[in-house]
């Protein structure tokens, strides 16, 4: 992805904590990366952070991933709105609507969770909580 945006010349930090592990399918986990990590430069103006470590609050061991950017971000309510299948909230981008209920269905198939929030970068955090091994 940062090939795709390389003249967009987008900070991209990355900080996976040594021993994450998902349980689930390699290609899930692929999908769910690639949508969150392409919306976030889609919209980013200068910085992309994802960060994925094992969530020690809880009860049975879930890798906790978040996808930050310094764009525009949403409001509560549009974080919700984005999240419905096909529903797009800025025409003038290239995609599908798809991407973000994806993100949630696979969230919930796998027993996690998905949500989205105002970052401190400023603009849209993505918060992806998925079974560990």
């Amino acid at each position: 992805i940062g090939r795709i945006y390389v003249d967009r010349g987008i900070e991209f930090t990355l900080d996976i904590e040594q021993g994450s592990r998902f349980q689930g399918e390699r290609q899930d986990l692929e999908e769910l990366f690639g949508n969150l990590v392409d919306n976030a430069f889609k919209w980013a103006k200068s910085q992309v952070r994802l960060t994925c470590r094992l969530d020690p609050a809880a009860e049975r061991k879930m890798l906790e991933i978040v996808v930050e950017d310094d764009g525009p971000g949403l409001s509560e309510a549009e974080c919700r709105e984005a999240m419905r299948r096909g529903k797009r909230l800025d025409e003038t981008q290239p995609g599908s609507g798809l991407g973000l209920s994806i993100v949630r269905d696979l969230a919930d198939l796998y027993g996690g969770s998905f949500e989205l929030a105002r970052s401190p970068l400023g603009g849209l955090r993505a918060l992806l909580r998925l079974p560990g091994a």
